[in-house]
């Protein structure tokens, strides 16, 4: 799935995160959106990948799953985030997902299935936008930014993607981020911010 970008940002494109405001990317995306081939998705300037990107919390303890991408072996076709550092799931949105009248939520839910095991608790809460330019895989792709919310003490990693994952303290994610000795893609340092917003939050 793709969406022209001059549908999606019209006169308000922005880079970094972006909170909701009554859904309105969403909106744009579920009016505009369009299929072509990944490959020419990988290098057109004139479309944005959707992508939904959830994090893993658990609000009792306020941690978050944080996880290493596998540096081979993968059944990920984006070769460019192997061995990063995430604390976001999620993947391409594909036509068999369309079925659902919330194709970005239903390409959601099949990647949390297929790459990790936890017990979910409602809904997801959607944060916002994120939106990065400055990457070679962000120039293609828009995040939409989720919270999953779950009393499970551990999520256990379930696809090849996933070489190690834990629950972890937000201190130990901004250590993560901060650090030069982890590698962390692009969308988990601009979650960063919105992910101690929403925790802050919680009672």
């Amino acid at each position: 799935m793709v969406v022209n970008k001059k549908h999606l940002f019209q006169d308000d494109s922005f880079q970094g995160f972006k909170p909701n405001q009554n859904g309105k990317y969403i909106s744009r995306i579920l009016k505009n959106f369009e299929y072509i081939k990944r490959g020419v998705a990988e290098k057109s300037t004139i479309y944005k990948q959707p992508i939904g990107y959830c994090l893993i919390v658990n609000p009792t303890s306020k941690k978050i799953f944080a996880y290493e991408r596998a540096l081979k072996k993968s059944r990920s076709f984006e070769k460019r985030l192997h061995g990063k550092w995430s604390f976001g799931v999620g993947g391409h949105i594909e036509k068999t997902d369309a079925k659902n009248n919330n194709p970005i939520l239903a390409s959601l839910l099949r990647e949390l299935e297929e790459e990790v095991s936890f017990n979910v608790l409602g809904e997801p809460k959607l944060l916002g936008y994120i939106n990065d330019d400055e990457t070679d895989v962000g120039k293609v792709h828009f995040g939409i930014l989720y919270v999953f919310e779950t009393d499970s003490t551990e999520v256990f990693p379930k696809g090849l993607e996933i070489q190690s994952g834990e629950l972890a303290p937000i201190e130990k994610l901004e250590n993560i981020c901060f650090s030069s000795h982890f590698n962390v893609e692009s969308w988990s340092k601009i979650s960063l911010n919105p992910l101690k917003s929403y925790l802050s939050h919680l009672i």
